[in-house]
C-alpha cells in the first residue's frame, strides 16, 4: 500500500479523428492533457485523460476524486507549484484527509532541474512516450485512452517482474 504519491499532468496531441481536445496554452498544444498519480516507484495509481484546456488543479481534483479510499494508507502527494492555484490543498485535505506537498524549483536554476520525488514522474511519462501508441493520443474517446496508457503499464511491469535473460520479447 503506497503512503506517497507523485502527481503531475501532460500535454499530447491528438489526431484528425475526432473526440474532445483543447488548447493547453501553456505548452502551446491543441489536444489532450493526461493527469497522472503514481507511486514513489513511477507505477501507475491513477489515470484521467481530459481536453488540454482542463487545468492541472481541476485535473487533480479528478484524479483524487477517482480514487477516492482505493489506497487509505496515501497520505503525500508531491506535485510542482501549479497545484497549489484554486484552493486544492485545502480542497486535498478536507476532503479526503490528504496532504499535497509542493516541490518547488530551487531559485536561480533555469532550464529543466532534477527536482525530489518529481523526477519519478517525469520518468513515467518517459516510460509511456516509448509507446508508438501513446506518441498521440489517436482515440476518438477519452476512457479508451486511459485503457491503453493502463495496458502499456501493465506491459512495463511484466517486464520488469520477467528475470533477466529468460524469454524473448516478441
Amino acid at each position: 500500500m503506497p503512503s506517497v504519491a507523485i502527481i503531475d499532468s501532460q500535454s499530447v496531441r491528438t489526431t484528425e479523428a475526432g473526440g474532445p481536445r483543447g488548447y493547453d496554452g501553456g505548452k502551446k498544444v491543441t489536444g489532450r492533457k493526461r493527469h497522472v498519480l503514481v507511486d514513489t516507484l513511477g507505477l501507475l495509481l491513477a489515470i484521467i485523460v481530459t481536453p488540454a484546456s482542463v487545468q492541472d488543479y481541476d485535473g487533480a481534483k479528478l484524479v483524487f476524486d477517482h480514487i477516492g479510499r482505493k489506497f487509505p494508507g496515501l497520505k503525500t502527494i508531491y506535485a510542482d507549484s501549479i497545484y497549489v492555484c484554486n484552493g486544492l490543498v485545502t480542497w486535498l485535505y478536507c476532503r479526503w484527509l490528504r496532504f499535497l506537498e509542493v516541490v518547488k524549483r530551487p531559485k536561480g536554476k533555469k532550464g529543466w532541474v532534477k527536482l525530489p520525488k518529481r523526477w519519478i514522474v517525469e520518468r513515467t511519462f518517459a516510460w509511456l512516450s516509448r509507446k508508438r501508441r501513446l506518441s498521440r493520443d489517436y482515440e476518438r474517446s477519452l476512457l479508451v485512452s486511459e485503457t491503453w496508457i493502463c495496458i502499456a503499464m501493465i506491459q512495463h511491469m511484466l517486464r520488469r517482474l520477467e528475470p533477466t535473460g529468460m524469454g524473448e520479447t516478441p
